[in-house]
């Protein structure tokens, strides 16, 4: 498959091997040169970005250490100013943030126009976040002043992911920068660009001071050493990280060790059911949309799609005859739904869960193969609870459908998962479907839509093996401050010496 390049700004793609590093408010060159950065779309080379080591890493948190005091010493009216002013500036730099967005994460032109009109108000949350209550006035038995405060962390490391990579750099710092901590950046490898360096210059342009936001890109080969310095650096008070569950739980236990504060949003394998008195129109759009939007490389998407055996003949039929309208091919033309996958690994990944589901016996009602990085949206039934495709996280276009005698047996077959992030129940009965929700074993639950939502203000994050933590409105404040106890003794407490 031929796919041309999305519109972009081919100048400013290249000036990021000029620029370098953001540290301390200034550009400088990465210790190891740059690295390639692809368009999944067509294999080519679009950007070449800094590519850190450890040294970088340091430079960066100690730049943020030292300019976090002043930082968190401003009017909250001011910091939260700032970060109204990076909203203005991200809605004036769209169009140059969609045709990278496209160019560099592969996703579909209309998923880049979502995130880029979603984020800036993720900063808008964030500013109103500053205009909280920050602490409480206690009673005291002793006629003290018992107050309780929440305070900024210091220096608070950013790891974001390449799915949605605006986004959820954006989730990761707004809140933490809101309440008085400077940060430390790192973007994932295969999106440096716009989950990192584009940041830095809206940032720049907003007027926020030097050292408040510094961002160090790496390529895969020095993510190792450039990850640990983020973690352990005792400089560092705090870690949110959105990627894998394999890399969040070592994440996770090393700030635990270090007895950091670490917030982890990880995999899923969420689960939409649709029960016997499903609208079936609103069951086949809200699952195709949940297994298949940016191919399905989202923490969100439906993977286990369980439909009551009452509708099963025709939930199938409508559903595979409406995967097979997507349209697959070049991410920047409004009529295809389904992009590349993000790179082969990626797609050797799906691959390899296929593979085992054939052998295992799974029926492919549509799809199933691939044209190199394209993926046909796939639709496959018969997995069973010791298949690995019925716990294994697939991260592809793959809808994976199966029945269930009544709610009781739904519940169970979404439970049986060692994820629980999100998922949806299908019902004309609210109440019923409220009440399926709250059985289901996630850290988010929706009616009558799919399992891909999000707000800035709501507590969005999982239980059991999606992570730790929550993002979002007053449940940041809570992850990314401390809480400290202070009182004023009044001539009230008696002592017995």
């Amino acid at each position: 498959m031929t796919v041309p390049s999305p519109p972009f700004n081919k100048a400013l793609a290249e000036s990021y091997q000029a620029k370098g590093l953001s540290i301390g408010g200034a550009w400088r060159p990465a210790s190891d040169g740059t690295f390639d950065v692809l368009n999944p779309a067509n294999g080519h080379v679009w950007a070449k970005a800094p590519d850190a080591t450890r040294e970088d890493a340091e430079a960066a948190i100690d730049a943020a250490s030292a300019a976090q005091p002043a930082w968190a010493a401003l009017p909250f009216t001011e910091r939260a100013r700032l970060l109204l002013r990076v909203a203005d500036v991200l809605e004036a730099r769209r169009a140059d943030f969609v045709g990278a967005l496209t160019a560099e994460c592969g996703g579909w032109i209309r998923k880049s126009l979502f995130e880029t009109g979603y984020t800036p108000g993720v900063y808008r949350a964030a500013a109103a976040a500053a205009y909280l209550p920050s602490g409480e006035t206690m009673p005291s038995d002793h006629l003290k002043t018992s107050i309780v405060e929440r305070q900024p962390l210091g220096v608070v490391s950013v790891i974001s992911p390449w799915n949605v990579p605006l986004l959820l750099s954006s989730r990761g710092m707004g809140v933490a920068l809101a309440v008085g901590n400077a940060i430390v950046l790192k973007p994932s490898e295969e999106t440096p660009v716009t989950g990192g360096l584009m940041i830095a210059e809206v940032f720049e342009e907003a007027g926020f001071p030097p050292g408040v936001l510094n961002v160090v890109t790496c390529s895969r080969d020095n993510v190792a050493e450039v990850g640990d310095e983020l973690v352990a650096s005792p400089k560092v008070g705090a870690i949110s990280f959105t990627g894998s569950t394999a890399v969040g739980r070592s994440i996770a236990g090393k700030a635990g060790h270090l007895l950091k504060k670490a917030c982890v949003e990880l995999g899923g394998k969420d689960s939409l059911i649709v029960l016997d008195d499903a609208d079936l129109e609103v069951a086949v759009k809200s699952a195709r949309f949940g297994a298949f939007f940016h191919q399905g490389q989202i923490c969100m998407s439906a993977e286990k799609i369980i439909v009551d055996r009452k509708l099963e003949d025709a939930f199938m039929t409508k559903f595979v005859a409406a995967t097979k309208e997507l349209r697959v091919g070049d991410p920047t033309m409004m009529e295809n739904q389904i992009g590349p996958m993000i790179n082969e690994a990626q797609a050797r990944k799906v691959d390899a869960r296929l593979a085992q589901a054939r052998i295992d016996g799974v029926e492919f009602h549509a799809g199933g193969t691939r044209e190199g990085l394209y993926y046909q949206p796939t639709v496959i039934t018969g997995a069973a609870p010791d298949m690995e495709i019925f716990h294994e996280e697939v991260f592809g276009p793959v809808a994976n459908v199966m029945f269930a005698d009544g709610e009781d047996e739904a519940i169970a077959l979404a439970n049986n998962c060692r994820y629980g992030l999100s998922a949806s129940v299908i019902t004309r009965d609210e109440e019923r479907g409220l009440a399926v929700a709250r059985r289901i074993e996630s850290g988010m639950a929706h009616v009558n839509d799919t399992t891909i939502y999000d707000e800035p203000t709501i507590p969005f994050g999982g239980v059991k093996s999606s992570g730790l933590g929550r993002h979002g409105g007053r449940w940041s404040v809570e992850t990314f401050t401390e809480t400290r106890w202070l009182t004023v003794e009044r001539g009230g407490r008696k002592t017995p010496f």
